[in-house]
């Protein structure tokens, strides 16, 4: 698959600071707090931007709010033994037909 380059031309701030685009920020997932990136000094002097990247973006839904309570809550399932043992999908569908209302 061909990628078109994009270039961008940043100007060094009295501080050293650097400013990327936003849009480049938003499209690479770099606008989130604490977003670190590594500088990368090539032996021919080019300068090389890569992002550090702790939680991969397709997983970042696992560590959401929301998620982390609901594992939790899993765990707490777990350690006080409120789970079942099944041997198999044939034993998961048997399980779950005695889960359900006689009718």
């Amino acid at each position: 698959m061909l990628y078109r380059m994009k270039t961008y031309v940043l100007t060094m701030q009295s501080r050293g600071t650097l400013v990327l685009p936003a849009e480049l920020r938003r499209r690479l997932h770099l606008d989130q707090p604490d977003v670190q990136i590594k500088l990368v000094e090539q032996d021919d002097g080019r300068l090389e931007l890569v992002p550090v990247v702790t939680v991969p973006a397709d997983q970042a839904w696992f560590w959401a709010e929301r998620w982390q309570a609901m594992e939790k809550e899993a765990d707490a399932d777990v350690a006080a033994g409120r789970t079942t043992v099944v041997d198999g999908l044939d034993g998961l569908l048997v399980h779950l037909d005695g889960l359900r209302p006689q009718q």
